[in-house]
């Protein structure tokens, strides 16, 4: 079956930050481990370009939107090789002709199901998330609950979607289990908000207000498109919308159709989404996998907050593989986490320089000091456990237990060394018992290697190549040194 896997789309109104390569790495690691297991993958992230707030953002910088807009995501497409992600396209949506073609198409054919009308609206509106909210949405009837602001009262005349139409059947999608939202807590959420009411939404804005920037609404000029319904569109005008044969392979056909987001954005992706795509006559995605914050001395990271950590800075200063293995490790299914570098140097060189780097230096010393480098013939497969316990957690977007599965085969690697003593076993010349624990250490190791490859790409691909995969061994060096 395919794997069609996306981020959010974020916004380029400053360089990302460490909770975008958060969502990043957890998406890449999705993609890496069905194409692992064998699976067709398309693997989908880009930036959201067409928000006011970008608009907003250049004034205030005094230059122009467009190359301001164009410099800020080329920094977030050169996080591929700061965090070696693998992603298959990188859609830019202010500037890439699939984008407007295909939200024109979308507008189209909701338009023609009858659910847009125009009204005149007033509305609390928050800037930073780009949305209106009720009064008692509001932290304290006050303030947005994402940024701690008072919103704006603003009023307008916009095109408004029949939202309210589509309650029945939101909450059967989301009950029957056609669209999964992990993890659990999270679908409760969003039951609850459907549940309680859906209100049309405001799917517009007026073009004077955006300043022209953005996708005009066909057939009416006036206004342009609302970045949220833009932005959401990403996913399919990504595949050439209906009828091209991308469309078909990860859209149409059956397929895993997979959303990664943050906690933030689930009304938009389990709700919004869902009611355009069947006001459209287009399939539903088939999981949304949701993740929680990362703070700093307990505080949202973010642009405004002025608190954002430089992911590339990290990964300059630390490794690619430091950062990875924090950001998979640490972070919680459910709960906000905080981040400092001193909890990345000790996780990296508890886990991986002395944990895992220390295993597979051990085990290859081993074969070169007792057997000249040759494995004994195997009589173990080796953790053989573990590839099913990393699909199991996986297929609940847990990644905390992923690495919990992989780091108990590593524990098993390391205690086995020191129950069976090896060195001991060639003293007092036990051929038999020796090479069977070789065997088993170098099986054990293999495993674990391969299925470290979607976590760590770069460190895994210096393990296998130290540990070949036929009756070789390489030489042993450090692959993850003290930092």
């Amino acid at each position: 079956m395919s794997f069609y896997v996306t981020t959010a789309i974020p916004y380029v109104n400053a360089a990302p930050h460490l909770g975008h390569a958060l969502e990043l790495v957890q998406a890449d690691v999705l993609a890496r481990h069905r194409r692992l297991r064998g699976s067709r993958v398309r693997f989908l992230t880009g930036t959201d370009e067409n928000a006011l707030k970008n608009v907003t953002a250049a004034a205030a910088a005094g230059v122009d939107v467009t190359g301001f807009v164009a410099a800020n995501a080329d920094r977030f497409e050169a996080l591929r090789d700061v965090l070696d992600l693998s992603f298959d396209d990188f859609i830019r949506t202010s500037r890439d002709p699939r984008h407007a073609r295909g939200v024109e198409e979308l507008w189209r054919r909701t338009a023609e199901h009858g659910d847009f009308y125009r009204r005149d609206y007033e509305g609390l509106y928050c800037p930073g998330c780009e949305q209106f909210y009720e009064p008692g949405e509001l932290t304290a009837g006050l303030r947005c609950p994402e940024h701690g602001t008072v919103p704006e009262t603003v009023t307008e005349s916009n095109w408004f979607f029949r939202l309210s139409g589509y309650t029945e059947r939101i909450l059967k999608a989301l009950l029957s289990g056609e669209v999964r939202v992990e993890p659990a807590a999270k679908r409760n959420e969003v039951l609850a908000f459907v549940r309680a009411g859906l209100q049309d939404i405001s799917v517009s804005r007026p073009a004077a207000r955006a300043g022209g920037w953005g996708i005009p609404v066909p057939g009416d000029p006036s206004q342009v498109v609302y970045v949220w319904w833009d932005a959401l569109a990403n996913y399919v005008t990504a595949l050439g919308s209906s009828g091209g044969a991308l469309y078909e392979q990860w859209w149409q056909d059956p397929a895993e159709r997979v959303h990664v987001i943050g906690k933030g954005i689930v009304r938009f992706h389990a709700v919004y989404w869902l009611a355009l795509l069947l006001s459209a006559g287009l399939p539903l995605p088939t999981a949304i996998f949701v993740h929680e914050y990362l703070t700093v001395g307990g505080a949202k990271l973010s642009k405004s907050a002025g608190n954002a950590v430089d992911p590339a800075a990290l990964a300059g200063r630390y490794g690619s593989d430091a950062l990875r293995w924090w950001l998979l490790r640490e972070v919680a299914p459910l709960g906000d986490t905080d981040f400092t570098e001193e909890r990345l140097l000790q996780r990296y060189h508890q886990d991986l320089a002395n944990g895992l780097g220390n295993l597979v230096n051990r085990t290859i010393s081993l074969v070169q000091r007792y057997r000249g480098g040759v494995v004994p013939s195997a009589t173990s497969p080796g953790a053989a456990a573990l590839p099913a316990a990393v699909d199991r957690a996986l297929a609940v977007f847990d990644l905390r237990a992923a690495t919990d599965a992989i780091w108990a085969a590593v524990a098993a690697g390391n205690r086995l060394v020191e129950e069976t003593r090896p060195w001991e076993l060639a003293r007092r010349g036990q051929a038999g018992e020796l090479d069977t624990v070789l065997s088993d250490l170098v099986a054990l190791c293999r495993v674990v290697t391969r299925e470290l490859g979607p976590f760590l790409p770069a460190g895994a691909a210096r393990l296998a190549a130290q540990l070949g995969d036929g009756a070789l061994v390489g030489t042993p060096s450090p692959v993850f040194p003290r930092l």
